[in-house]
């Protein structure tokens, strides 16, 4: 199966160079639609080798193997993978803004004013249709945003380039966000409690659900429409789910490639594709034995002083309280010699995420514990 091949224009710099995208759509039989983006974060490059896995793969099948549109998105914010200080990639805010490139995406229910009449006139109807007429308002109120745009006096970048992200999915049924830890991680899985069904497909050992829904972030603003929308038809007594979900993978450390998450994230792609019937694989579909756990569960610690981080545990220790975490190296300007300070465990659990830099001032990330 060949793919659809498309550019799409995104920012033209003040230099006259045009940044852009590379959309791979794969389109076989009539059916669901799946959007996967990858490198949002700049730095965080990971995604591309498992969207490149992934079009090797789907270009071996034939058009009867793939039931839907798969849509594939690498590199997807341009701007953030080309900035640079000195060896490292620091495109995790937007340098001209300071946002937050993952914080600043358009969410439908924030300004869904008339969501529980909606919801009232829907009633009557099936899923099909309902789901249907509130993607027709969605859409509506997204023309709003274009018309911003194209005002003599535009919008910011960051309004700019959402525009142009989200209208590639604003109708998906499901999306995949693939990041990876700003430093050095395990691999899992950011996803909802309300669609905790799911998320063992993915195949990873470990799922993080969030607590509270800002909807700033892509995934959730993805998806957090299609909750409220819920959450009003059940207080009508119509308890209905719809098929529509979104996960933002986190796989590895920024600035790497790890082969092992390039593999566990295709991997796990696959089978999530086919448990929802979009592929036709020789292999059965399986689930993973995941550890669950909530947001709230991840335990960050901060330097408690100035120094250099020595000893420190590898990912994935198991500590109880008490267990040594690592040794902060403290030097001063008060004429003794420098001191060793032992920082211990709170609580049981796991290391799950360790900074990059082992140079910390008081006050800065050294690492967290996934309290399982």
């Amino acid at each position: 199966m060949i793919p659809k091949i498309s550019t799409i224009d995104l920012f033209k710099l003040a230099s006259g160079d045009v940044l852009s995208l590379q959309v791979y759509k794969f389109i076989g039989e009539s059916g669901k639609k799946a959007y996967i983006q990858a490198n949002l974060h700049g730095g965080e490059i990971v995604g591309n080798g498992v969207i490149q896995q992934l079009i090797e793969f789907l270009t071996t099948l034939e058009r009867s193997q793939l039931t839907g549109e798969i849509w594939l998105v690498p590199v997807c914010n341009p701007l953030g993978v080309n900035q640079r200080s000195h060896f490292f990639s620091t495109g995790r805010f937007n340098s001209y803004d300071g946002k937050n490139w993952n914080r600043i995406f358009w969410d439908y229910e924030q300004e869904a004013k008339d969501l529980a009449e909606f919801a009232k006139s829907q009633q009557e109807n099936s899923p099909e249709v309902i789901r249907s007429n509130y993607l027709a308002k969605i859409k509506q109120a997204w023309e709003q945003e274009f018309e911003r745009i194209n005002k003599p006096s535009s919008v910011p970048i960051s309004e700019q380039y959402r525009y142009q992200l989200q209208s590639l999915c604003l109708d998906a049924d499901y999306v995949i966000d693939i990041h990876s830890s700003s430093n050095q991680a395990i691999d899992f899985t950011f996803g909802f409690k309300e669609r905790i069904d799911s998320i063992k497909y993915l195949l990873l050992e470990y799922g993080v659900l969030m607590d509270e829904y800002d909807g700033d972030a892509f995934d959730e603003a993805f998806l957090k429409p299609w909750l409220a929308l819920e959450k009003e038809l059940a207080n009508l007594g119509k308890e209905i789910q719809f098929d529509v979900e979104s996960w933002t993978l986190e796989l590895g450390a920024g600035m790497a490639m790890n082969p092992t998450s390039v593999t566990k994230g295709v991997t796990g792609i696959k089978n999530y594709l086919a448990h929802k019937q979009m592929l036709s694989l020789p292999q059965s579909v399986t689930t993973a034995d995941m550890t669950i756990v909530q947001r709230n569960k991840v335990n960050s610690y901060y330097a408690p002083t100035g120094g250099m981080v020595q000893s420190r545990l590898p990912l994935e220790t198991r500590v109880n309280p008490g267990d040594r975490l690592y040794q902060l190296l403290s030097f001063n300007k008060r004429g003794q010699t420098p001191e060793i300070i032992d920082i211990y465990a709170e609580t049981k659990g796991i290391v799950f995420d360790i900074s990059t830099n082992q140079c910390v001032s008081q006050g800065e990330y050294v690492m967290d514990i996934l309290d399982c």
